[in-house]
């Protein structure tokens, strides 16, 4: 019997929760030696099998054993709120929780709690460590999340790497990984390849009996960022955190929690997309005032430097410069891009056209000997190039109504960023600027840290909030992935943390790849793609380049729609707007915040339908996009406002184009819709459409053909 007595606490207290509409349920359990352990269903099928939960520490007993159920509390929230920005206006936040609270009565009644939270979208859970007598400082040597899967799913991933996320995505089975993983692991600028088989987060899958499984994190703060081990044998999955410089993983202090671990899910691709878990368990906005936070739309002196030398960062031809020379003394390059000139041509083309920025790169000293030196004072972020006057172009753009963008690229020396970030912040006040575009290229500093180590990942948090205080927006490149951090730092709009259309420059993206990034990174949060590319042969500029841009025109249209961001570009140099001025007119209508959003049909790695009703007014725009392949998107109009008549002007590929062969050749037609119409809708090979719709005028009801 006295056996019997101590054995229950860690056999008999199982808990099973399930999701709002019963599809889902979460079972957790100890089992032998107190091990902590869940498993998770789909209506009825299997999804995660019961997998293992804890903590090693360093220098101290690990959270991994010796565990019996203290307690457990069970609570239910729906609750709506409304995000400063986004891809709907209103988002519902539904779940059961569980809390257990765990103990090691064998160490002095130490005790770590598990929050769970199912949603009808998925689970989300965390570890969390109430501050307590045996609890103060520790040291996290590795964490031991387990996610086993039921089966060799079919799986889209990048390698694990502390440094980039800049890969191209591989498509297999999961136990075809470890065979892959050399020819996907190319070299990319400042990689640190995880050396055991690892790959990156969000990880989609798909089952065999055709349900779709993501997995990531949310709320990453204060920890480093979680890729996945891979036992590709037994289709297990389990967490590997980033590490520092001496090779510890985390340093933490009670009262503190990890990020939520989160698993979306559902036997619809549609609804993958269309989750909002992982913002859901975001905390909610730090700022008192967000009135200054608004979405842009902009161009920019950026592309014409990818195109085969057609310009340049750098002012001069040296390459061994230090901040404290005379710049004005430099040999200039004469291929410098961010001038007076070139850049007052930019401002003029946006007034013109209804964009509210310029992002201007190379505008600053130092981009001589920028990267490949793990140099530390590259950058000081308030001196300008000789041919760059600050004031003259601020007051000219402020004239025009148009806002120039900062851009603050590190080259990875983040100590450096941070002793200038309140100069550079106050001189962007000074001046006008009330965004930014941050960078970090290279090798971190300090040195021997990483991107997604726990350093950085608080240091882009620091850079969100000392950039609020100065009411100045934030879009960063190379920087850790999110994981909604939106939601908290709305100033944050965007970021990179993905390949996006730089790469078309670099040896071109695959067909596939914007199919699979909703599905994978644009999970944690809006992206800075960076579409809208008209000249996509790049050969055009007879300067020694051939690659080409892997799309149709109509596809990059469709992109700001596909492409979830509060911050969109017209990437491409100005002329080749002005040589199709109807193709153009999409882009410059496009909103980029939205009331509602429709994911219409989806499968990842081969196509993408989505319509979203524009901010605050009566206007909805779709866009659809394919891989390689032809098809037939299917496109109803059921979310428009029963009763009316609308004008929808379809913007899509000729019958034929392909990304290869006539690229350009695209269509445009007006036809008149109400929400009974439906469209079938060609795309090319490499292709897409997008589609513009506004309430009928009386004279469009008449004239134009209905659908």
């Amino acid at each position: 019997m006295l056996a019997l007595i101590c054995i229950f606490p860690l056999f008999g207290q199982a808990q099973t929760i399930t999701s709002p509409d019963k599809n889902l349920s979460m079972h957790f359990e100890l089992k032998e030696n107190g091990v902590p352990s869940y498993e998770l269903t789909y209506k009825g099928k299997a999804v995660i099998k019961p997998s293992s939960l804890g903590l090693e520490i360093k220098d101290a007993a690990s959270f991994v054993n010796g565990f019996s159920i203290q307690k457990t509390e069970e609570s239910t929230v729906d609750t709506n709120w409304d995000p400063v920005l986004g891809e709907q206006k209103t988002i519902r936040n539904n779940y059961n929780e569980l809390l257990v609270t765990l103990v090691q009565t064998k160490l002095n009644n130490r005790y770590l709690r598990i929050r769970f939270r199912l949603f009808n979208d998925g689970l989300g859970f965390r570890y969390e460590f109430p501050k307590q007598k045996d609890l103060n400082y520790f040291i996290i040597k590795e964490e031991n999340t387990q996610f086993n899967l039921s089966g060799d799913h079919k799986i889209f991933w990048i390698p694990g790497d502390y440094d980039t996320n800049e890969y191209a995505y591989t498509t297999s089975k999961i136990s075809e990984i470890p065979s892959l993983m050399k020819n996907a692991t190319i070299n990319i600028n400042a990689q640190q390849p995880i050396k055991n088989v690892a790959i990156q987060t969000p990880s989609m899958m798909k089952s065999a009996d055709g349900l779709y499984i993501n997995i990531h994190e949310a709320a990453l703060v204060n920890y480093p960022a979680m890729s996945l081990n891979v036992n590709a044998a037994e289709f297990k999955l389990s967490s590997h955190l980033t590490p520092d410089a001496v090779g510890n993983k985390g340093y933490m202090q009670s009262d503190t929690q990890s990020p939520w671990r989160t698993i979306v899910l559902s036997d619809k691709a549609t609804d993958i997309l269309a989750s909002k878990l992982i913002l859901n368990l975001n905390e909610p906005t730090k700022y008192k005032d967000v009135s200054w936070i608004r979405p842009m739309k902009y161009i920019g002196v950026w592309w014409e430097y990818f195109v085969a030398g057609k310009s340049t960062w750098a002012y001069g031809t040296e390459n061994n410069v230090k901040l404290d020379q005379d710049f004005s003394k430099l040999t200039p390059n004469g291929k410098h891009g961010a001038t007076n000139e070139r850049v007052k041509a930019y401002i003029d083309f946006a007034a013109k056209n209804g964009f509210d920025g310029v992002l201007v790169e190379g505008w600053n000293i130092g981009w001589e000997d920028w990267i490949g030196n793990w140099k530390e004072e590259v950058f000081d972020f308030v001196t300008p190039y000789p041919d760059f006057n600050v004031k003259m172009l601020h007051d000219y753009a402020a004239s025009k109504g148009v806002k120039i963008i900062m851009h603050h690229e590190t080259s990875g020396a983040a100590t450096n960023y941070e002793r200038r970030l309140d100069r550079a912040f106050q001189f962007m006040n000074d001046n006008g600027y009330d965004a930014v575009k941050t960078g970090y290229v290279g090798q971190i500093i300090p040195r021997g840290e990483h991107h997604d180590g726990q350093w950085m990942v608080n240091h882009y948090i620091h850079v969100a909030e000392r950039a609020a205080d100065y009411k100045i927006m934030v879009n960063s490149h190379e920087a850790v992935r999110p994981t909604g951090l939106n939601r908290t730092y709305p100033n944050w709009i965007a970021q990179e943390s993905a390949r996006g259309t730089e790469f078309e420059a670099m040896g071109g993206l695959a067909h596939e790849h914007t199919t699979i990034l909703p599905f994978t990174r644009l999970m944690g949060g809006p992206m800075d793609f960076t579409p809208g590319i008209f000249q996509t042969d790049l050969s055009y500029y007879k300067t020694g380049g051939n690659q080409r841009v892997n799309t149709t025109l109509a596809k990059q249209l469709a992109y700001y729609v596909t492409m979830y961001s509060p911050l969109q570009m017209a990437a491409d140099i100005p002329d080749n707007y002005n040589r199709f001025p109807d193709a153009f007119q999409f882009i410059k209508d496009v909103a980029v915040d939205w009331d509602n959003t429709w994911i219409l049909e989806a499968e990842p790695g081969d196509y993408i339908t989505i319509a979203r009703k524009a901010k605050g007014k009566d206007e909805w725009f779709v866009g659809g996009i394919t891989d390689e392949n032809t098809r037939t998107a299917n496109v109803p109009f059921d979310y428009l406002s029963k009763g009316k008549k609308y004008t929808a002007t379809i913007y899509s590929d000729a019958k034929d184009a392909s990304w290869k062969v006539n690229p350009q050749h695209y269509e445009i037609r007006k036809v008149i819709v109400d929400s009974k119409s439906n469209v079938k809708q060609f795309v090319a090979p490499g292709g897409g459409f997008a589609i513009s719709i506004k309430e009928a005028t009386d004279t469009e009801t008449k004239e134009i053909k209905k659908l």
